[in-house]
C-alpha cells in the first residue's frame, strides 16, 4: 500500500486546495463581528504559539467547549477556525481554540503536553462542564487528553463529552509516510501517543467521521472506537475538508453530538 496516498486528504479531497483561504476569510471575519466577545491571543504558555482565542456567548456561559485544529501536528494555528465556534456559541457555551507549536520543532508528544497545559488554562477561565473537539491530528489531540493523568483531576472530572473528528488514533502507519520527516516518529512514540493503545475513557466520548472519507481515515475512526467501546458516526457524503464544517451550525448533528 502508498501510505503517501493513504493518508492524502489534500488528493483526495476536490478543490482542497480552496478550503484554508476560505476558512481563514470567514473566521476572520467571525472574530471582527464577535467584538469584545472574543479574547484574543490569550496565554497557557511563553512560547508566541503557546496561546488561545476564547470566545463568549451573550449571558453568563453555560460551560466550554474546545476545538483543536489538525494540519498533521506541522500546520495551521487557531485563526483559520473561529467561525467552527458559531454553533455551540449560538447555543450559550464559550468556545476556546488554541494554537500550539508544530512538528518539526517539537515532538507530538510536547505538543500533547502543551494541549493539556491549555485546557487546563481555558478551563480556569470558564465555570462549568468542558467539551473537547478537535479535527485530525487534533482528534487525536483531544483523545489524548482523556489518558488518565494527562489533565489535572479537577479538569478531568469536569470533561463531559470528547467528540475526536476525523482522528489520528493509530501513530505508527504514519511512520511509513513520506511527512514522517517532518514529524520524526518512531516506535515508542508511536505507541505511546497512540490513543487506540489508552484505556477507554471515563467521559463520554463520540467518534466522528467523514462517510466518504479516505478508508485509512474511516479505519482509523473505526479502531478508536471499537477500542474504547464507544459510539462513532460518518455521516455520508463528509470528506476530510467539510466534516468539520456543521460545527458552525447551532442545530446541526455534529455541533448537538458535542453538547448532548
Amino acid at each position: 500500500m502508498d501510505m503517501d496516498a493513504a493518508y492524502s486528504n489534500s488528493d483526495h479531497v476536490p478543490d482542497s486546495a480552496d478550503y484554508p483561504p476560505r476558512w481563514t476569510a470567514e473566521a476572520e471575519a467571525f472574530r471582527a463581528k464577535l467584538g469584545p466577545r472574543a479574547e484574543l491571543d490569550l496565554p497557557y504558555g511563553d512560547h508566541p504559539r503557546e496561546r488561545f482565542d476564547l470566545f463568549r456567548p451573550e449571558g453568563a456561559a453555560k460551560g466550554l467547549a474546545v476545538f483543536v485544529h489538525g494540519g498533521y501536528w506541522k500546520a495551521f494555528d487557531k485563526s483559520t477556525w473561529s467561525h467552527l465556534a458559531a454553533g455551540p456559541l449560538a447555543r450559550g457555551w464559550a468556545v476556546a481554540m488554541p494554537s500550539y507549536r508544530l512538528c518539526p520543532d517539537v515532538r507530538i508528544a510536547e505538543i500533547t503536553q502543551e494541549i493539556a497545559a491549555a485546557v487546563t488554562a481555558m478551563a480556569g477561565r470558564v465555570a462549568g462542564p468542558v467539551r473537547l473537539a478537535g479535527h485530525s491530528a487534533g482528534g487525536h489531540l483531544v483523545a489524548r487528553m482523556c489518558a488518565p493523568g494527562m489533565l489535572p483531576p479537577d479538569v478531568a472530572a469536569r470533561l463531559a463529552r470528547v467528540v475526536p473528528i476525523s482522528p489520528v488514533a493509530d501513530l505508527a502507519p504514519l511512520m511509513q509516510t513520506s511527512m514522517n520527516e517532518i514529524l520524526a516518529i518512531d516506535a515508542e512514540e508511536a505507541a505511546a501517543e497512540s490513543p487506540v493503545n489508552q484505556p477507554a475513557p471515563q467521559a463520554p466520548v463520540t467518534v466522528w467521521v467523514g462517510g466518504a472519507e479516505l478508508p485509512a481515515f474511516l479505519d482509523q475512526a473505526e479502531r478508536l472506537a471499537q477500542a474504547w467501546g464507544v459510539e462513532w458516526r460518518a455521516p455520508e457524503g463528509q470528506h476530510h475538508f467539510n466534516v468539520i464544517e456543521p460545527l458552525a451550525e447551532p442545530d446541526s448533528a455534529l455541533t448537538r453530538a458535542l453538547l448532548s
